[in-house]
């Protein structure tokens, strides 16, 4: 095993928006972008199709798109971080296009503004359609590649991190030949999401959760993890890894039918563009009850669907759909997670020397239910949040210590069913329950079937529905939620042993 010293450069663990945005804002300062594979390639960022949602509009305002971030959260965001991320929209906006993304335009020159649900103005930004994601990506890729302060390290996948008397001491991560350590005392995980963990997920199957299980293991809190954002329009295909159809479509005005054309968000407030949450269950719904669901575009006045959506075009097509004369079948699936690792604004952990930024860190921003397009929004304004706090931090010696032996990869494939039954759209104690007791087994030396166990215990803490968090057997709403948000590494083992106890199961000692 190799053992690389940084001399105290910061280390980026992730390729995507988020990385990639805090590697610039860093810059002049030397740091260092590590990517299991290409930086920007195999990332949720590169998929990413409805946009930014940014109030740049005439008509629209800062308080006007906090107000839809905190009736989409229910009653779970932090509102003076919702405050101070939504107020960086407009800036964030200014600084790609300084670094050239080249948004789509109306016909008077000025930006074209989207709508998606939830949202009481059209505020989404967009870039080729429906290939903002991939237009933000490569042109951030590029900037970083340009920039003589990011050294940039491909093909390596972070697997332990090292903490000495509390403090980050470098990371293992396993490269193409072999194990190597980074020695550093400063490190941002940007690792993205946790979708990889579901049978049906909109991004790549590597986004299982690496970032929050090695966090958790080096002893940082998680927070508001059971919250997983379902979208409620996938291309209904097979494999974990399916295509979505974003919000957008139906933003156009596409509607939600069954196999008989019957509209069944009709009656609905809001009917399709209803929050996430709301159509997510009602095409669960329609699923359960033995119906197939589908996204009908078709007659759209105005509407030239593959100009306007050429990267779902594309998809469907190739899945042996016209979406232009046919219904596109829809299914949900696990597209975001509100949750992850806790953080304060300037994105710090409870580990002195370790920060997280974007779909990996919980800032507070979307409490228990994502409004759509904030995510990038988030991703973008906290990366130069982190970027500042790093850069003001005082520089200190990184402590030595032993390096121990790499982390085996963890296969999230025996997690997937087991998530998906309990932990999807639709949840119950009992499906919980015997989740914990399959999961806990494998959490010691498993980091996918640690994170989807600390998914499980949250959402079982959570005796109440609320967001993306819906539990049959506890289908209200507590006035004055006091269930805990924050759940850490002996906290999630202690309850599946609790668990063990009351269901009298048998579990090996992991913690």
């Amino acid at each position: 095993m190799d053992i690389l010293d940084l001399e105290g450069k910061v280390l980026i663990v992730g390729g995507g928006i988020a990385g990639l945005m805090t590697a610039l804002k860093l810059a002049p300062e030397p740091c260092v972008l590590l990517s299991k594979a290409a930086i920007g390639e195999d990332t949720s960022s590169i998929l990413a199709q409805g946009g930014i949602a940014a109030c740049v509009g005439a008509d629209d305002s800062v308080a006007l798109q906090v107000g839809d971030t905190l009736a989409a959260g229910d009653g779970l965001c932090d509102a003076p971080v919702v405050e101070k991320i939504i107020a960086g929209a407009p800036a964030a906006i200014e600084d790609l296009l300084r670094l050239g993304v080249r948004f789509d335009r109306a016909a008077d020159g000025s930006l074209k503004l989207g709508l998606e649900a939830a949202h009481s103005r059209n505020r989404i930004v967009h870039a080729g359609g429906d290939k903002t994601g991939s237009e933000i990506v490569l042109t951030l890729a590029a900037a970083a590649r340009a920039t003589p302060s990011i050294t940039i390290l491909e093909g390596f996948a972070a697997r332990r991190l090292s903490v000495e008397d509390g403090e980050v001491a470098g990371l293992m991560a396993e490269g193409p030949n072999d194990a190597v350590f980074l020695r550093t005392n400063r490190v941002v995980i940007a690792t993205g999401g946790v979708s990889g963990l579901f049978s049906h997920g909109t991004n790549p199957v590597g986004s299982w959760g690496q970032g929050l299980a090695i966090a958790a293991r080096a002893g940082a809190t998680l927070r508001d993890v059971e919250f997983v954002q379902f979208h409620p329009t996938a291309l209904d295909a097979p494999g974990p890894q399916v295509s979505l159809i974003s919000e957008a479509v139906r933003g156009e005005g596409a509607i939600l039918v069954d196999e008989t054309g019957r509209r069944f968000m009709e009656g609905v407030p809001g009917k399709e563009l209803a929050p996430r949450d709301v159509v997510a269950r009602a095409v669960w719904s329609e699923l359960r009850a033995g119906h197939r669901t589908f996204l009908d575009a078709r007659g759209i006045e105005g509407l030239d669907f593959a100009v306007r959506f050429p990267g779902i075009t594309q998809s469907c097509r190739a899945a042996g759909i016209d979406p232009i004369r046919q219904p596109i079948p829809i299914r949900p699936a696990a597209h975001y997670h509100m949750g992850g690792i806790k953080v304060d604004l300037a994105g710090r952990t409870d580990v002195e020397g370790l920060w997280a930024v974007g779909e990996a860190a919980a800032t507070g921003l979307h409490g228990a239910n994502r409004l759509a397009s904030n995510s990038l929004l988030e991703a973008l304004v906290c990366a130069g949040f982190v970027a500042d706090d790093i850069k003001a931090a005082p520089r200190r010696p990184v402590r030595l210590g032993p390096i121990g032996q790499p982390a085996r990869p963890s296969d999230p494939q025996t997690v997937r069913a087991i998530l998906s039954r309990a932990a999807g759209v639709l949840r119950d104690g009992a499906d919980l329950r015997r989740a914990a007791a399959e999961l806990y087994p494998l959490a010691g030396s498993n980091d996918a079937a640690l994170v989807g166990l600390m998914i499980v215990v949250a959402a079982l803490r959570r005796e109440e529905s609320r967001g993306a968090h819906y539990r049959l057997d506890s289908p209200h709403k507590e006035i004055s939620p006091a269930v805990p948000r924050t759940l850490d590494l002996p906290q999630a083992f202690d309850a599946a042993r609790n668990l063990a106890n009351l269901t009298n199961l048998a579990f090996a000692d992991v913690a």
